[in-house]
């Protein structure tokens, strides 16, 4: 049964406090116990399911922002230290449902039976998340602009707009990998340490988050940063900042 239209969490919390404690003596450890585990696993699932529907919302959003056409594209979120909900294979994002969202562990098994597979990208996913533990959400997608500039094999990684090097930092080109297969991982890899957006050669666009929002918002900031790069160089070429200004904007942001 799920009860998340009704409680949240805190609410649930302080049911569960209330009543062991009009138990008092009464309780035994065993029940308590009981409740705990129970309380713990209802808990898990209404969070698990208010990430699914942001999901959900995520994938309708990129779809009518025209990122993610047909069924291309793939959104995941970190549930656990094991554990992932990433959207399925071959489903246009416009039009998924919570139900769709598939839970997988770091390995790359599906630990909640579906009748959907997961997404074919999903190695790409896996390796990010072992290798950020702090990655908590990850977006792949194709918005024209960034995906212009990665089949061009050029980098975003210049200093013109403020806002462009505080959420997106450099942005670099990742060798080319056949897509759903272990080359793109292993040619995504080294970039991982200093990197939280990236640029897919020939294939589209990647960015990390701390949450699904952080993910999101770098992706639409990466879309318009190439936007305005490409209209500039048609208006002759952007204009770097200089290292001044640069080092200036480092410092009051505390940023590498």
């Amino acid at each position: 049964m799920n009860f998340s239209g009704s409680f949240d969490k805190n609410t649930i919390g302080r049911l569960v406090e209330k009543s062991l404690t009009k138990l008092g003596e009464k309780a035994s450890p065993e029940l308590c116990f009981y409740v705990g585990s129970v309380v713990e696993k209802l808990l898990e699932e209404m969070e698990a399911d208010k990430v699914k529907e942001e999901m959900v919302c995520a994938g309708r959003h990129f779809y009518n922002m025209g990122f993610m056409a047909g069924a291309s594209g793939n959104i995941s979120v970190r549930t656990g230290s094991d554990s992932i909900l990433i959207t399925p294979s071959g489903l246009n994002k416009g039009s998924m449902s919570s139900a769709d969202m598939l839970k997988v562990n770091l390995q790359g098994e599906v630990i909640e039976e579906s009748v959907r597979k997961p997404s074919s990208e999903m190695k790409m996913h896996l390796a990010s998340y072992r290798h950020r533990p702090d990655i908590g959400a990850i977006i792949h997608s194709h918005p024209p602009f960034a995906t212009s500039f990665a089949a061009a094999g050029l980098a975003l990684d210049m200093p013109v707009l403020p806002e462009a090097i505080l959420i997106l930092g450099s942005v670099p080109i990742v060798e080319y990998g056949m897509p759903s297969t272990d080359e793109v991982p292993e040619k995504l890899i080294p970039w991982l340490p200093d990197h939280n957006v990236f640029l897919l050669a020939n294939h589209g666009a990647l960015v990390f988050g701390a949450d699904l929002k952080e993910a999101s918002h770098r992706m639409e900031t990466l879309e318009l940063y190439a936007k305005v790069i490409l209209m500039a160089r048609m208006l002759g070429g952007e204009k770097l900042l200089s290292a001044e200004n640069l080092e200036r904007l480092k410092n009051a942001f505390n940023i590498r």
